[in-house]
């Protein structure tokens, strides 16, 4: 098993090398373009799954895995645990069209650092990339001054759909977006088994008693977030 050693050391004479994982291959060529116009950043991958991602880290050094939320095989916080696993400290930055009230602190907690909405634009990514690479840990202002005051605080959860673990609130968002427990288990690589005892846990969480109520609450969820919602399904 590869572990951190392979992953190389920054420094000021080489440009840092960055693997692009996206589904889309418009953002993936976008991405690589802006990212090429930068003198200190050098794309050598790009992979449309989970799966490519993986192998690519294995064949490559790398600084930097910039990775969607939605991916086919997996999400993407799946995939920051599973690089984390093989890779520890790879550094790992988000850039996704999902609200970034919703994922951002998920993905500080599976190993990344950073997140950043698609929708904000060149400037903001690069900022976030160089950010990243330098070591530190990229949100916005406002999600900033969201989890500093959640850690100084210890705020507790304030909504039901908080409580749920990233693998239920995977489920939850695939229930809400018309998959039954079969598709998600196949999507998801699982057992149907274990897709119907993530479902189980949801209901108990959300204090819901049938599965029609769950959908109906899953749906309206869904409907309710920025854009329509739309989770990585």
């Amino acid at each position: 098993m590869k572990t951190s050693t392979k992953l190389r050391t920054t420094g000021a004479s080489r440009r840092q090398t960055v693997l692009i994982v996206d589904d889309h291959p418009m953002m993936r060529e976008g991405l690589a373009q802006l990212l090429g116009q930068e003198a200190g950043l050098k794309v050598t991958g790009q992979a449309a799954t989970a799966r490519e991602a993986m192998e690519l880290t294995e064949k490559q050094a790398l600084d930097l895995v910039i990775a969607d939320i939605s991916l086919p095989d997996k999400s993407g916080l799946e995939l920051i645990k599973d690089l984390q696993a093989i890779h520890p400290g790879i550094r790992v930055l988000v850039i996704s069209m999902h609200d970034e009230a919703l994922y951002a602190e998920r993905v500080l907690r599976a190993g990344g650092r950073g997140y950043v909405m698609k929708q904000e634009g060149g400037r903001k990514i690069l900022e976030a990339i160089h950010r990243v690479l330098a070591g530190q840990v990229h949100v916005s202002d406002t999600m900033s001054a969201r989890l500093l005051e959640t850690f100084s605080t210890k705020k507790p959860v304030t909504t039901p759909v908080e409580r749920l673990t990233d693998r239920e609130f995977e489920v939850f968002q695939m229930i809400g977006g018309g998959l039954g427990t079969r598709e998600i288990a196949m999507k998801l690589h699982l057992s149907v088994k274990t897709v119907e005892v993530h479902r189980g846990n949801i209901k108990e969480k959300l204090d819901i008693r049938s599965a029609p109520e769950l959908i109906r609450y899953a749906v309206r969820w869904i409907e309710g977030q920025p854009g329509g919602g739309g989770g990585p399904c």
